[in-house]
């Protein structure tokens, strides 16, 4: 089950890395378009060759609507990468007072801890798809490329989903290792009893 689930972590976080790449190319192109089409709009350029310049900044400029794009690309490339740092133990964490705790101990407040971020993430999914359906019912599109933004919602859903069901896993995993003490996943922050 543990394999299962890490490759289904790891597939999510490589395609969130694809589309996190894809937008930072568009931005790229975005910019230097922009850049372009004011270097094109200078007086010296206008000047010396204007049919170019009207000619280029007709065709060279920022790309329309990569605001739109960027922002729900993001939220989705988000919940693309919780699944792995959820199974992997890869959140932030401040253990000034943890790590004078006995072993147990550490047990039962990892169970807590991954208990409540996996309820916390079931909410998350659950409230996603209630603002999806609601977009979809509405028929609300972008300002500017004019695309559903059910759509947008609707990926950002699969992503969550996916991070509330390892969520889950993992709250049942670090359960079992708190009832029993044995250490069912190692991700390096355990120690023996």
């Amino acid at each position: 089950m543990h394999n299962y689930m890490m490759g289904l972590a790891r597939i999510m976080a490589m395609i969130g890395g694809a589309v996190l790449t894809l937008l930072i190319l568009l931005t790229c192109i975005s910019i230097a378009g922009r850049l372009l089409n004011g270097v094109f709009h200078s007086d010296g350029i206008e000047a010396m060759m204007p049919q170019f310049a009207d000619w280029m900044t007709a065709h060279v400029g920022p790309v329309n609507g990569d605001f739109e794009l960027v922002e729900a690309g993001v939220a989705f490339a988000i919940f693309s990468f919780i699944p792995l740092c959820q199974i992997t133990a890869g959140h932030a964490a401040v253990d000034v007072f943890a790590n004078s705790f006995p072993p147990k101990a550490n047990r039962i407040l990892r169970m807590v801890t991954e208990i409540i971020f996996a309820l916390v993430l079931v909410l998350i999914a659950w409230r996603l798809g209630a603002g999806t359906v609601s977009k979809f019912e509405n028929g609300e599109t972008s300002f500017l490329l004019e695309f559903p933004t059910w759509w947008a919602y609707g990926t950002s859903l699969v992503a969550a989903v996916v991070a509330a069901i390892v969520g889950i896993y993992m709250a049942a995993v670090r359960s079992i290792e708190a009832l029993t003490g044995r250490i069912l996943v190692q991700d390096g922050v355990e120690t023996q009893s």
